[in-house]
């Protein structure tokens, strides 16, 4: 190639894996993204470091796992928090240096007192601009989505977007997304254009067209909604009353996901704008296409909702899909364990031949994506929580090809069988058939944390319930 490779980096908020249509889990549609894994690499074990929207985000700029930067929680939410230092960034600062022209479109949870501009980026279209956009061609219109019920949970069941879809909210940011690449292209520098959409996070506003694609009473139970919370941390239990969601029925539940589905579906149409445009440009040999999420969303999942006191995958487990033409063959599929966040920092320094003295927590994708996976590669994953927002409450999660495990300080620890319980329903904890097991998880669990400086091993009190398998 004849100079450094263009980057297409689209993210989401709050896009479960299992609706993503290759995952063949549940009925939603996303030709665009479906189509955008026949092109390249989708990965079935793609994981966030942290379900929460700031902290998951700031790992990706630093390279390091959320609580080593102290990003335990977002801005806003109970207890104050610091912004990440733009100096902690160890990819986005070096892009004018690389030679790179480079945009951010959309949300920026990452500071609220710096912007895209402070971490390297040389074009920041806000979403503040969208209110101006939409009352210069509209004028100003009352917002139908103001609250309309005292159930803050309902609420977050969204409505109808009112406006036609080439002004609704994804496709103004995939129109903006394609006005800096059609810029860039002129150049003969390589670009970098990072695209951050809100969708599909709760509350979910599709226009009418997507939301009537999935009528409520099409929409399958989740798996999970059949949770009893027998033997389960009380949090998880007492996060239904603090919604005002326990008995809420499927019927009530299914006219969230049939949004939430619509929502998904709009999203990967405004992608696929962005994603038509770099082909017709006839820029796709030099260009790297990722899309990935912050994080899942429960939605009724174990019959809760958000992204709160817990590691279940529907909110950890999510999309990655690279496309690099020439480089990823066509229809490949990782089965590896990867951090979306965590690897992606040094597979763009390995690209870019670009060393760092700091210490990351993840790995370069760059073996993977070439299908030379190392023999020494993760065979799990940890995953954190760090709560504020209902009370203070700290998880710590290892999930390999079989168990998951989930450390709770402060309440009763969880273990699943993933292969005779997919869908974590039952709390094996306590079950005499896994104390072996439970044991080397603890362990490994520890292993891990020590190797990140996790402060929550903050010593004897708390370590021995890890390495002295002594927790109730």
């Amino acid at each position: 190639m004849n100079k450094k490779p263009n980057i297409l980096f689209i993210n989401s908020d709050s896009h479960r894996y299992d609706c993503i249509g290759y995952a063949n889990d549940y009925p939603v549609s996303t030709p665009n993204l479906d189509k955008l894994s026949t092109q390249g690499m989708s990965f079935s074990k793609a994981f966030t470091p942290i379900p929460v929207c700031a902290p998951a985000r700031q790992s990706f700029f630093s390279g390091v796992r959320p609580e080593t930067t102290g990003g335990l929680w977002n801005h806003g939410i109970t207890l104050p928090i610091g912004g990440l230092d733009p100096k902690e960034s160890v990819w986005s600062n070096l892009l004018d240096g690389l030679g790179y022209n480079s945009a951010y479109v959309g949300k920026w949870p990452i500071d609220p007192d710096k912007s895209p501009h402070d971490f390297g980026y040389e074009h920041f279209t806000d979403n503040s601009e969208y209110i101006s956009y939409i009352e210069t061609k509209h004028g100003k219109m009352k917002n139908p989505f103001e609250t309309k019920s005292n159930n803050q949970a309902l609420n977050l069941w969204g409505g109808i977007d009112p406006l036609p879809l080439e002004d609704a909210f994804t496709h103004w940011r995939a129109n903006k997304t394609a006005d800096m690449i059609r810029e860039f292209a002129m150049s003969d520098k390589p670009w970098f254009v990072h695209l951050d959409m809100n969708e599909p996070h709760l509350p979910c506003n599709p226009v009418k067209e997507f939301a009537d694609l999935f009528p409520k009473e099409n929409i399958p139970p989740w798996r999970s909604f059949k949770e009893t919370f027998e033997g389960k941390p009380y949090i998880q239990k007492q996060q239904m009353y603090n919604w005002k969601i326990e008995d809420l029925t499927w019927e009530e539940w299914s006219q969230c996901v049939s949004r939430y589905y619509g929502m998904v579906a709009q999203l990967d149409d405004a992608i696929g704008c962005v994603l038509d445009l770099v082909c017709s440009l006839g820029i796709e040999e030099n260009t790297i296409v990722i899309y990935t999420a912050d994080h899942g969303d429960m939605s009724g999942g174990h019959r809760l909702i958000d992204k709160h006191y817990n590691q279940y995958d529907d909110l950890i487990h999510i999309p990655l899909i690279i496309k690099w033409k020439g480089v990823i063959e066509e229809n490949a599929v990782c089965d590896r364990f990867v951090y979306q966040y965590l690897d992606l920092p040094p597979t763009f320094l390995e690209l870019w031949e670009q060393p760092t003295a700091k210490k990351l927590h993840g790995r370069s994708l760059l073996p993977l994506l070439k299908g030379e996976p190392p023999v020494d590669w993760r065979e799990q994953v940890m995953t954190t929580f760090n709560a504020a927002q209902f009370g203070l409450f700290t998880q710590r999660a290892l999930r390999d090809e079989k168990y998951k495990y989930v450390w709770n300080p402060t309440d009763i620890d969880e273990l699943y069988d993933l292969h005779s319980d997919p869908d974590e329903l039952f709390n094996r904890i306590n079950d005499a058939r896994y104390a072996e097991a439970l044991k080397d998880l603890r362990l490994k669990l520890y292993n891990e944390l020590k190797s990140v400086n996790d402060k929550i091993l903050n010593g004897v009190w708390l370590e021995r319930q890890l390495l002295e398998n002594v927790k109730l």
